[in-house]
Order: C-alpha cells, then sequence, then structure tokens
C-alpha cells in the first residue's frame, strides 16, 4: 500500500489517471492552503497483496467490520463506516472516504480494480460503491 500524506508524494503512482485523480483531491481538501495531513488527513493506495486487516491497521478504520455493532460485512446487521464510497471508471478504482473527526480529518482510500487486488475487498466496494457519473470524472 502507498501511504500519502504529502501531495508530492502523488507522482509516485504509476497509473497516470489515479495519479491525477490523487493529486486533484489533495487540492480539494487544502482549498489553496498547504496541506497538512494532521488537519485533513491523508490517503491510502491499496496495492495487489494488500489484505483488508492491513489497510484497516494502517488506516484505523474498520471497512469489513462496523463501527456501530460486532457485524461483519455479509451479515444481516452489517452497516459500512465509510462516510462515502465511489466507483470511478477512469481511473477504474473505488474511493472509500472515512471521514473521523468533527473538524474533517479523514482517510481516503483508494482500491484499483486491477488483478491481485483482494477480493473481499473488491466485492464490498461492488457492493457499496455509487457510480461516479461519467460527466463528473477526471479526463484523463
Amino acid at each position: 500500500m502507498r501511504v500519502l500524506r504529502d501531495p508530492a508524494l502523488a507522482a509516485s503512482i504509476e497509473d497516470e489517471a489515479l495519479r491525477a485523480l490523487v493529486a486533484q483531491r489533495f487540492i480539494e481538501i487544502a482549498q489553496d492552503e498547504p496541506y497538512d495531513p494532521d488537519t485533513y488527513g491523508y490517503f491510502v493506495v491499496a496495492e495487489p497483496g494488500d489484505s483488508v486487516e492491513a489497510l484497516e491497521k494502517e488506516t484505523g478504520c474498520p471497512i469489513l467490520g462496523s463501527l456501530f455493532s460486532e457485524a461483519r460485512f455479509g451479515e444481516p446487521d452489517f452497516s459500512p463506516s465509510f462516510e462515502f464510497l465511489e466507483e470511478h471508471q477512469c481511473p477504474a478504482c473505488y474511493e472509500m472516504v472515512f471521514i473521523l473527526s468533527d473538524g474533517g480529518f479523514g482517510i481516503d482510500l483508494f482500491v484499483p480494480k486491477v488483478p491481485g487486488m483482494d477480493r473481499q475487498l473488491l466485492h464490498f466496494c461492488q457492493t457499496y460503491a455509487v457510480p461516479v457519473p461519467p460527466a463528473a470524472q477526471l479526463a484523463s
């Protein structure tokens, strides 16, 4: 996984469209101020081979668990903990956002649709993601 706490680190993302989306999110969140990860939070880009458990440990966010009960993804009482989960076509990825404080501190998790990505994570994303309308997609 790539943990990005500085806008300059977006340049390390190989996929051009994903790199552009992450760079755009840094700009949108900071709103013309210097980006401060202690104020705004940070970004995580999942990579093939990353487990859901490793992503949950890094972010401190329950992905397959719930904040409100012991229910897990797939169980009847499960309620996801993300603020929103979107499916992008270009780049082909999911974007899951967790807001962790009233001040807006959050974690933005990107899950690319690539071979080797955790299947349960992709299934979770497919289940809950809302498609981003084509007009709202970043130009690649």
